[in-house]
């Protein structure tokens, strides 16, 4: 019978393609989730992690903060500020090149 052959052979060509299509379907889910999982990683690790080193002190409770106690005694870090050879002429640039020598500089350009 020719008919149950064809039969045959579509059910297998079926079977085939819907195993494609199905293989295709997980490769784009896992695709999409890899792409949504590293896309998180750089927004979440804008700068690299800090290696902080264990410390061994883990068992120790802090110390019991008491109100008007004495306060630290270094004095707060002071603003940066220029120093004196940057504060010359109203903080005008000097150039880094002196100027051309007369020989090296070309004649102006003749407009057509």
């Amino acid at each position: 019978m020719p008919g149950h052959d064809d039969k045959r052979r579509l059910k297998l060509d079926l079977a085939i393609a819907a195993a494609l299509f199905a293989a295709g379907v997980v490769v784009s889910v896992i695709s999409l989730a890899q792409i949504r999982a590293e896309s998180r990683t750089e927004l979440a690790q804008a700068t690299p992690p800090l290696q902080g080193t264990p410390s061994d002190d883990q068992g120790k409770t802090p110390a019991e903060s008491k109100p008007g106690g004495d306060r630290p005694t270094t004095p707060a870090p002071e603003p940066a500020r220029p120093g004196s050879e940057t504060q010359g002429a109203a903080g005008a640039a000097k150039p880094v090149l002196p100027p051309a020598p007369a020989e090296k500089v070309a004649p102006p350009i003749e407009k057509k």
